[in-house]
C-alpha cells in the first residue's frame, strides 16, 4: 500500500465473519470527507451511495443525459 491510498474497512459486526479493505487515494478520501455528514463514517457514506445506486439506476449529474 502506497502512501497516497487511504483505506477503510468495515469495523461493524456482519453477518460474514470477512471483512474487506478498499484502498482510495487521498484526493478521493477528502473529496468524501467533504460530503460525510458529523458523525459518518466513510463506509456509512458509500453504502449510502450504493443504496441510492441500487434504487435509482444510476446517479444523476446534471447537465449529463443518456
Amino acid at each position: 500500500m502506497s502512501g497516497d491510498d487511504e483505506s477503510f474497512t468495515d469495523g461493524s459486526p456482519s453477518e460474514s465473519s470477512m471483512s474487506q479493505t478498499l484502498e482510495i487515494s487521498d484526493e478521493l478520501a477528502e473529496r468524501i470527507d467533504s460530503h460525510r455528514e458529523d458523525g459518518e463514517t466513510r463506509e456509512e457514506f458509500v453504502e449510502e451511495l450504493v443504496c441510492i445506486f441500487e434504487t435509482e439506476g444510476t446517479f444523476l449529474q446534471e447537465g449529463y443525459s443518456e
